[in-house]
């Protein structure tokens, strides 16, 4: 009896070792190569990109109106309107590509014929023995001689010896004419003064009202120069134009004037009282064109711009001294 249960405790403690030594079960990787938490941001959200105007062309921002993109472009929003094709000039989309420049001039024309290759005239077939033997046609009163004549097309009409003079043209003269040196020395000196057209030392400025400068230019805050002054006081044109804007279209400058002077150059007046011109109005320089107001502005002030190309300048660098 007792060697039975030392036999039963034997075996009892042989089988509790055994389940002690086991080995843990391997616990497999099951992830699949390159699926990893890491590789996952690998693809970001592609982030829509901000489009390219093409030369001579802009394309519209959020907030945007077309005199505000003809006041930066140096242009007439009516002309702006015309090159773009736009029906309704108040109408424009963000993304929408306008053109700012006006169009290339055509290009001359030539004939084209029904194949699509330049028609030429037809020159006469000269063989190298100096006879022509085309075209045949020619006016002859008819008898049997003349028409016996036309029966031989191998007969050649033999045209006049042309001699070598007309070949054998040495313009020695002309050619040692256009060999000296010294003109063009001239032209280098007359190249240095030369400006373009519309360059500003061709428009007499002059300053647009009789007030103190009350803020001066900067490019950041301020685009032009303030001129101090009461209601009603008269606004000149700072130089001789034409009037390419005149309302109230342009958040920020009240009642506003434009004046284009030349291909370059453009002069604002903002923050009037009344608009004494009208849009496509020659103006001379000293013209009053409207009167000193408080539109759009905390104070009674004229605000006025000079742009280059559409860029602002400062006026002071053009006005003349006081």
């Amino acid at each position: 009896m007792l060697s039975r249960v030392c036999i039963s405790s034997f075996l009892i403690a042989l089988t509790v070792a055994g389940c002690a030594t086991k080995a843990p079960a391997p616990v497999a990787e099951r992830t699949r190569p390159g699926s990893s938490a890491q590789s996952k941001p690998e693809s970001p959200v592609p982030v829509p990109s901000t489009p390219v105007a093409r030369p001579g062309y802009y394309i519209v921002k959020p907030g945007d109106t077309l005199i505000r993109i003809a006041l930066d472009q140096g242009q007439n929003y009516r002309d702006i309107a015309a090159w773009s094709g736009l029906e309704n000039a108040n109408l424009i989309e963000v993304g929408q590509e306008l053109r700012v420049r006006p169009p290339e001039s055509a290009a001359v024309s030539r004939p084209v014929s029904s194949n699509g290759g330049e028609v030429r005239p037809a020159a006469a077939v000269v063989n190298s023995d100096g006879v022509r033997r085309e075209p045949k046609g020619g006016k002859v009163a008819y008898s049997e001689q003349a028409w016996a004549l036309a029966q031989k097309p191998e007969a050649p009409v033999v045209l006049a010896k042309i001699d070598a003079k007309p070949e054998v043209r040495p313009e020695a003269k002309p050619e040692v004419k256009a060999e000296p040196v010294k003109p063009e020395a001239k032209d280098d000196k007359k190249a240095e003064p030369a400006k373009p057209a519309g360059s500003d030392d061709k428009i007499d400025w002059a300053w647009p009202a009789s007030g103190k400068i009350i803020a001066g230019f900067n490019e950041t805050s301020s685009k032009g120069v303030d001129l101090s002054g009461k209601p009603g006081d008269p606004v000149l044109a700072a130089a001789g134009g034409r009037v390419v804007y005149a309302g109230t279209g342009l958040r920020g400058y009240g009642k506003l004037v434009i004046v284009k002077h030349d291909n370059s150059y453009l002069s604002a007046y903002a923050h009037n009282q009344s608009l004494l011109v009208k849009e496509g109005q020659a103006v001379s320089k000293g013209q009053k064109i409207a009167e000193l107001g408080d539109t759009d502005s905390d104070r009674p002030k004229l605000h006025f711009e000079i742009r280059r190309q559409g860029k602002p300048v400062d006026p002071g660098k053009y006005l003349p001294p006081r």
